[in-house]
């Protein structure tokens, strides 16, 4: 019987999000991979369970994680029973859609069939009333923004949410986005956007606007899907993201440029007595604009050593100087 550690809130840190009442912790858990039907129940369970032990009360999930798409949420809804139940109140639980889900038209995007939909689906797998956040995963080009919006604020209304996200969204949309969520009396908790030191687009705009408009910020890839780490410095290992079919991240991306930049980042990583995620991961938390960092892991011991991100976050300005200097090299 899985009884949570006495001391987890000791060593993590906890920083508002946006100007709403909640707080997040710095690092927060997504289930993206590793949790789906396709891996080992057990480790997914060791790491979820591991993760809560450390402080990390925010999970994140999505109606397609898995693969196959809906079994992380069913794995994370076995281990809410079995080993969470018991400490729901103390969790922040989030769920999204706007990407493919089932077949038809209205297992796609942002229209408010899909959505609703979709949250119903979601529960239901997770044997949940309500999730704390519920996230329009994508912006849809052909669904007015303000369905999509209006869909999100029926969803806390009808209690199955208590708060509402935007994910992937560019800073234009992102802003009315904001506007609409305030007007239908739901504000726009927090957006999730891809960010990593390979990956600065939302340094073009979107910081600055979720900045003024209160909104909290959770990026995800942090790692670039594993390129920000020391696992391909030498090779591909067998079981990395590079060699499963069904990842995210092939072989192509591995090309000589980027592993001179790995290189170079990773021996300032080791001057820093940090490994080289963890510097990735500090990196990104030194914006006071961002609110958490979403991580994956593949194994304890890679949750409690990224976790390591959190006892060095500070950079001086010959290290911002280096890094700058090697990220657009």
């Amino acid at each position: 019987m899985y009884q949570a550690a006495e001391s987890r809130y000791d060593d993590m840190t906890y920083n508002r999000c946006g100007r709403s009442g909640v707080k997040l912790p710095a690092v927060s858990l997504g289930l993206w991979h590793n949790f789906g039907g396709v891996d080992a129940f057990e480790t997914a369970r060791a790491i979820a369970l591991r993760a809560f032990d450390l402080g990390i009360t925010h999970v994140d999930l999505a109606n397609n994680y898995g693969p196959p798409p809906g079994s992380a949420e069913e794995n994370f809804g076995k281990i809410l029973r079995h080993d969470l139940a018991a400490y729901r109140d103390e969790l922040i639980i989030s769920s999204k859609a706007g990407y493919t889900m089932w077949d038809g038209p209205y297992g796609d995007w942002g229209s408010r069939k899909y959505l609703l939909s979709s949250l119903d689906q979601s529960l239901a797998r997770m044997g949940l009333d309500y999730v704390d956040i519920f996230y329009s995963h994508r912006p849809d080009p052909e669904t007015p923004l303000e369905e999509t919006m209006s869909a999100l604020a029926s969803a806390v209304q009808q209690g199955k949410a208590l708060y509402v996200g935007i994910s992937n969204y560019p800073a234009d949309l992102a802003r009315q986005a904001c506007q609409l969520l305030r007007g239908l009396g739901t504000p726009c908790l927090i957006h999730q956007p891809r960010y990593s030191m390979f990956d600065r687009w939302v340094e073009g705009g979107l910081l600055d606007v979720l900045d003024e408009e209160g909104v909290g910020c959770i990026t995800f890839s942090p790692l670039a899907q594993g390129l920000l780490t020391d696992r391909y410095l030498n090779g591909i290992p067998k079981d990395s993201r590079v060699a499963k079919p069904h990842g995210f991240l092939s072989e192509n991306q591995l090309d000589e440029p980027t592993l001179t930049k790995i290189r170079q980042l990773n021996q300032i990583a080791q001057e820093r007595g940090q490994t080289l995620a963890q510097m990735a991961l500090a990196w990104i938390l030194k914006d006071p604009r961002v609110t958490t960092v979403l991580i994956g892991a593949s194994s304890v011991s890679q949750l409690e050593q990224n976790l390591g991100c959190l006892e060095n976050r500070h950079f001086n300005e010959a290290e911002l100087s280096n890094l700058t200097a090697i990220l657009a090299g």
